[in-house]
């Protein structure tokens, strides 16, 4: 049995698992089962072709004047902060747990913190990306590479290396 790549769904095993059923393989086919992805993202009904509907639901401004909710949370600040929260502990020791946490929620009620200190939907912490199985380690890995090198166009390249114009001499100073 030789298998390219990394497995990640049935369709890449082909009819490996339809034939070690039929030859009473079971020891192979407990292998190649276990061997498939363990995210559930990876399944093959999870990339169906995608078809337009409708958008009936209301907004969720709407639905916060409706109801009268509170401002909503942001997900990060505007800027950089690592300080976010820092005067929580000192009112837990000023006024005591009890009341130090109920002015914490009425804070957070009237004026919610974000949930993150960062403003960067790609960013995955290390600890969390060693917890990761390897193919989530290597989508993860391809979305990035994506974005940091984008595809570069190897023509226009080369003919700016042939380009007489761009090059000047190089004048050495000694010092």
């Amino acid at each position: 049995m030789q298998i390219d790549d990394l497995l990640i769904t049935e369709s890449q095993l082909k009819s490996k698992l339809n034939k070690s059923v039929h030859e009473n393989r079971r020891d192979e086919f407990a292998l190649l089962l276990a061997m498939l992805s363990h995210d559930v993202l990876d399944f093959s009904q999870f990339h169906l072709p995608k078809t337009e509907i409708e958008n009936l639901a209301t907004s969720e401004e709407a639905l916060r004047e409706k109801f009268g909710a509170g401002p909503k949370q942001p997900l990060a600040p505007e800027k950089f902060d690592m300080l976010i929260g820092q005067f929580n502990s000192s009112l837990i020791s000023e006024l005591g747990a009890q009341t130090g946490m109920k002015c914490i929620k009425l804070n957070q009620y009237l004026k919610p913190e974000p949930l993150t200190i960062r403003d960067d939907d790609k960013h995955v912490p290390l600890n969390i990306l060693d917890n990761c199985e390897l193919s989530v380690r290597r989508r993860i890995k391809n979305e990035n590479m994506q974005l940091a090198n984008p595809p570069t166009d190897a023509g226009a390249f080369y003919d700016s290396l042939n380009d007489d114009t761009i090059h000047q001499p190089l004048h050495l100073i000694a010092v």
